[in-house]
């Protein structure tokens, strides 16, 4: 039978001031003799004027009840103050019960605690709700919650401790762990020379932290709302000044749209049916012959058909594209080939732009670490020769991190609504308040800084990468080195296999070149060569000599 026994009404005393006392407890019915009720965790009693009856509000069968945790003890006294009226009021987190809706309330309540205790869905040392509050959310009196809590305690389930409330005890046998998943992510290497990814540990925190506080205390009420799909237009403006300032970029803020990562702008272009350049037709595009396996498989997968370039030592050779007359697009890193390394030469820039004025086509440049040249002043952006012909793309990944996923399209005035029409209505993936942090960060300066200081931290990499190389493998020919995060070793014709097996023996992790080939390109266009990608910025700074020496070990001797 369900119990729906309340407390008795009670008149509150006065002192000889006249003022109104807490009432002294009442007998309950219901208490066990030999028990010790729980610690409601509210030292302010409610009272409710004589004859007046509490309202219990039952769920309906079927229902699940929700109960609060306790609050602080501050709070507490503010709860107390406002349940004057007699109402247990709700406070903290949540507790999810499910109570069958007929029999005892007091041993379904009793059963499901303990369920939860007994799965490890409430741990040792958890603070359960007062139960005047359990109660007030469950819809049953308060004495059947106290009275549960009681016999749990009794039990050992449970303990309570004056002024402290009720917690789950410590259990004598632990719940056995749940079956553990197998991970199909392979084990952290002990040595990891990737390419393409920043040194984690220099994430800016302190000062993206201090950015990010700035911007929310001036963001506009609706920065909260629905995000704009161009991005949000403090950040639009910030990068049109820094772009033109550092990388030579002519636009203004109404022709960046904001995304969330470079492969996310190329599935806007060629991705979905809104696509802005369909495959059916958009013709073939031309891609360089060493690139980013998961660009092709991205770009197949959207229905594009992509013809490699070759490559020499003054990076893509376009002369190729006038001879093709399928090919519309190009999608080149002018800055620094990836991964090859090296600038694309001022007359092919030129070259490349001609093509795409005649050809009616465009040009997507890759400037994905055009901020890190070591060795001479960096190479502007191949979007300053012609606007309407080049789509510029960069992100934030390598200059800070991936994490963020926030990159900008900077696109001709005729594509700006067609890119938009691609996002949709709303923003789905870059966070407005990410954009906010991001604008201000770079307003303040503090993105120059960081740049600045990352500049020289990974040129010192670099300079060691080099000088490990020439101390203990001195045949080996570094390229690649005047800008970026990596470098390239050159090994002998048909070594470059076994030095990756050895590599991966000693918990080594890097990229071999042939991982980077397209696989249209033939050998009589340019010949294979084997080498190692070996990304000197990923290790943190205390893993970088390690990682050098693990390297220098499984370098293959000279022939």
């Amino acid at each position: 039978m369900t119990d729906t026994s309340v407390d008795p009404p009670r008149t509150p005393r006065r002192s000889p001031a006249g003022a109104a006392e807490s009432p002294r407890p009442a007998a309950r019915r219901g208490h066990r003799p030999g028990t010790t009720r729980p610690d409601d965790g509210n030292s302010t009693a409610a009272t409710r004027p004589a004859g007046a009856r509490p309202t219990t509000a039952r769920p309906a069968e079927g229902t699940t009840g929700a109960a609060h945790a306790e609050p602080p003890a501050a709070e507490r006294s503010a709860a107390g103050a406002a349940g004057a009226g007699g109402a247990a009021g709700p406070a903290g987190a949540d507790l999810h019960l499910d109570l069958p809706a007929t029999g005892s309330r007091r041993s379904a309540l009793m059963d499901a605690l303990r369920e939860a205790i007994r799965s490890g869905r409430l741990a040792p040392g958890t603070r359960l709700p007062p139960y005047r509050a359990l109660a007030a959310d469950l819809g049953i009196a308060r004495n059947t919650a106290a009275d549960a809590y009681a016999e749990l305690v009794a039990e050992g389930w449970l303990t309570a401790r004056q002024g402290s409330g009720t917690t789950v005890a410590e259990r004598a046998e632990p719940v056995p762990p749940a079956r553990a998943r197998r991970s199909s992510r392979p084990p952290r290497p002990a040595h990891d020379l990737r390419q393409g990814q920043p040194d984690a540990a220099a994430f800016p925190r302190t000062a993206w932290l201090a950015a990010g506080r700035r911007a929310l205390t001036a963001a506009p009420n609706e920065a909260f709302g629905p995000g704009d799909p161009q991005g949000r237009r403090e950040l639009r403006e910030v990068l049109a000044d820094y772009l033109a300032r550092a990388r030579g970029v002519r636009t203004d803020p109404d022709r960046i749209v904001v995304c969330s990562g470079f492969a996310h702008a190329l599935r806007l272009l060629f991705d979905g049916p809104r696509a802005v350049l369909p495959a059916r037709t958009a013709g073939a595009l031309a891609v360089e012959g060493y690139g980013l396996a998961f660009h092709r498989g991205l770009l197949a997968a959207a229905g594009a058909t992509t013809r490699p370039l070759p490559l020499d030592e003054h990076g893509a050779r376009v002369g190729g594209l006038a001879e093709d007359p399928e090919i519309r697009t190009a999608l080149l890193t002018p800055a620094h080939q990836f991964p090859t390394g090296g600038p694309l030469h001022p007359g092919r820039r030129a070259a490349v732009v001609d093509w795409a004025r005649g050809r009616g086509g465009l040009v997507l440049e890759d400037d994905y670490d055009g901020e890190f040249r070591y060795d001479r002043q960096p190479v502007g952006a191949l979007q300053g020769l012609d606007p309407e012909r080049v789509v510029y793309l960069g992100t934030a990944s390598k200059s800070l991190s991936p994490a963020l996923r926030l990159g900008w399209m900077v696109l001709p005035d005729h594509l700006v609504d067609r890119v938009l029409a691609a996002k949709g209505e709303r923003e789905a993936w870059a966070s407005a308040l990410d954009q906010l942090t991001l604008a201000e960060f770079i307003d303040s300066g503090g993105y120059d800084r960081h740049v600045r200081r990352m500049r020289r931290r990974y040129r010192d990499r670099r300079d060691r990468l080099v000088a490990a190389l020439a101390e203990h493998a001195p045949h080996i020919e570094v390229t690649g080195i005047a800008a970026g995060l990596h470098a390239v070793l050159r090994l002998a014709p048909g070594t470059e296999r076994s030095v990756l097996k050895a590599a991966a023996y000693r918990g080594l992790v890097l990229d071999g070149l042939a991982d980077y080939r397209h696989p249209l390109l033939t050998a009589e266009a340019m010949p294979a060569t084997d080498g190692l990608v070996v990304g000197y910025a990923t290790p943190p700074d205390h893993a970088y000599p390690a990682a050098l020496e693990a390297l220098c070990a499984i370098l293959p001797p000279p022939l």
